[in-house]
């Protein structure tokens, strides 16, 4: 594994039965990233972080984490790693100050006054029990437990599923203002949440990474395409591989381009359709990146 990924998965793969919930995945996070895995309900995003935290073992392939094989990670190295996750679960019956006072000892980086300002910030009630929290605090309760000793890597698993608009922006800041040199790993199905501040994302769908890219990679060379010829467009009967969901309306041709090239896409349209008028390409949003790729992968194509 190089020093610069902190998380690897090679040919992973998990069987539940006769269920393949994951085919193969292999996946990269960089030290430093913000990596979004992300994909549909049922994806095997889940199944994914479980793995990576050996809460289950995989049926065949490799993961590592922060270079140790994930059926091997010492408490050393947990203590390295933050989990947060949609169905964790929390002491109901301990007052949330009561919980923060059980974990502290177990973590000699433990910063007490980040807790305090966390609480604070997340507006955590301290004296409640965790049993009688909202499932909004509960996660912000996760939070609070997670920051504190400021993890290497903190991974999320779906942190904002079934959270209210504004509270997924506070959880969303809050992490943002802690990240600090921290390596996030966020599941989600959540896209438009992510896409502001994701660095890297992968495309999981039904347990096969359809891509995994930079955003920066990704925006250039994932380009919607809009065509207007001189004559009536067509689509062209051989189309480059590369080129999804191609539609002509009037003088107009459109397409997802996989593989935008700014330089010589005239001249390798001039070719294909004949005289041109003028070029668009713009950048999709994620979501529309994602059921894009899906679509494609569903019909036999790959990006």
């Amino acid at each position: 594994m190089s020093m610069e990924t902190l998380v690897q998965t090679i040919d992973l793969r998990k069987r539940f039965g006769r269920e393949e919930v994951l085919r193969g995945l292999t996946m990269a996070v960089p030290a430093g990233a913000c990596y979004a895995l992300l994909g549909a309900n049922g994806a095997g995003k889940t199944t994914t972080i479980k793995l990576l935290m050996n809460l289950i073992v995989p049926t065949a392939g490799s993961a590592t984490v922060l270079g140790v094989d994930t059926q091997r990670l010492s408490p050393e190295i947990l203590a390295r790693i933050g989990y947060v996750s949609e169905s964790q679960m929390l002491p109901q019956r301990l007052r949330v100050g009561e919980y923060l006072d059980y974990l502290r000892p177990f973590y000699p980086r433990w910063d007490r006054e980040l807790e305090i300002s966390l609480c604070r910030r997340l507006q955590l009630p301290l004296d409640r029990k965790i049993g009688a929290l909202s499932h909004g605090m509960r996660i912000k309760t996760a939070l609070a437990c997670a920051l504190p000793y400021r993890p290497q890597l903190l991974v999320l698993d779906e942190p904002f599923s079934g959270l209210d608009p504004l509270v997924r922006e506070e959880l969303m800041e809050d992490l943002l203002l802690q990240a600090g040199e921290m390596t996030l790993l966020i599941s989600s199905h959540e896209l438009a949440e992510i896409e502001n501040v994701a660095t890297h994302v992968g495309f999981l769908d039904a347990g096969s990474m359809l891509l995994q890219d930079s955003m920066t990679d990704l925006h250039a060379r994932i380009r919607r395409v809009r065509v207007t010829l001189d004559g009536p467009a067509a689509v062209p009967a051989q189309c480059p591989t590369q080129w999804l969901r191609a539609q002509a309306f009037g003088s107009v041709l459109t397409f997802v381009d996989t593989q935008y090239r700014a330089e010589d896409i005239a001249e390798r349209l001039r070719v294909l359709v004949g005289p041109i008028r003028h070029i668009d390409a713009e950048p999709l949003p994620l979501r529309e990146v994602f059921t894009t790729l899906a679509r494609a992968a569903r019909d036999g194509a790959r990006p």
